[in-house]
């Protein structure tokens, strides 16, 4: 396998943040929250937009079939 130097700094970085707080992420994240709040930077707060599926579109010919052909339980 070949040596990516750059993913080893990473997992490195990542093993100190862990051992920083002993192995919870609860505590990373929330310590983090706490730094950025202390920053002074502007924080934006947008609501969070939703992807729509969009409904299959069946048409009418074969929704009668497809009612028709459906077994009846009994």
């Amino acid at each position: 396998m070949s040596r990516n130097a750059i993913l080893e700094d990473l997992h490195a970085v990542r093993r100190k943040i862990l051992a920083d707080c002993k192995g919870d992420t609860a505590t990373y994240l929330r310590e983090a929250h706490e730094r950025l709040a202390v920053s002074g930077r502007p924080i934006s707060h947008r609501p969070q937009r939703l992807i729509r599926q969009p409904e299959p579109v069946i048409p009418p010919d074969t929704a009668t079939e497809a009612v028709a052909a459906a077994p009846l339980d009994q």
